[in-house]
């Protein structure tokens, strides 16, 4: 019943919608660990914080990288322990999305949430190679964070940085 209905639409001239993923690839990864080797005789109970950057850019009407940016600094005591960055990219091809709203949804949600799976083993990956305990972000919540950027911003077409 699902393709009747995407001939119908075809038929009577309107575009189908569709989101199709058509590149994902890791921009930039960097990790430093500043104060080893004596970070690592002590005992290991760090402060995490955690960043996160939404960043689109349009390279047509149809067309849009979207990068996320995750941040980590693991600190211990008055030392740094780490400071893992990756910005993990997708270029995404959206159609039949003409609502500027549910576009704007559609680059500040959902294609983010596209990407996290792959920025947390990034991100995971690099801490564990560092020679710290394994480290796995938890799960975000990209419609609440984009909706409540809408809110604080107010204009819901902005799409372009988002800190979260």
């Amino acid at each position: 019943m699902a393709e009747d209905n995407g001939q119908q639409a075809s038929e009577n001239g309107q575009a189908q919608r569709q989101v199709a993923l058509q590149k994902i690839y890791i921009r930039d990864a960097s990790i430093e660990v500043p104060d080893g080797p004596r970070v690592f005789t002590e005992q290991y109970q760090p402060e995490v914080n955690v960043d996160l950057n939404t960043r689109i850019e349009n390279l047509s009407r149809e067309t849009h990288q979207v990068t996320l940016t995750v941040t980590v600094t693991a600190k211990q005591a008055e030392r740094t322990a780490y400071i893992v960055e990756v910005q993990q990219a997708g270029v995404f091809q959206i159609d039949g999305f003409d609502d500027d709203a549910e576009r704007g949804h559609l680059l500040g949600a959902y294609c983010p949430s596209i990407l996290f799976p792959y920025i947390r083993e990034s991100v995971g990956d690099m801490v564990q190679r560092a020679g710290f305990p394994h480290f796995l972000l938890q799960p975000v919540n990209f419609d609440r964070l984009y909706a409540q950027h809408q809110r604080n911003d107010g204009s819901p077409t902005n799409v372009g940085d988002a800190t979260h």
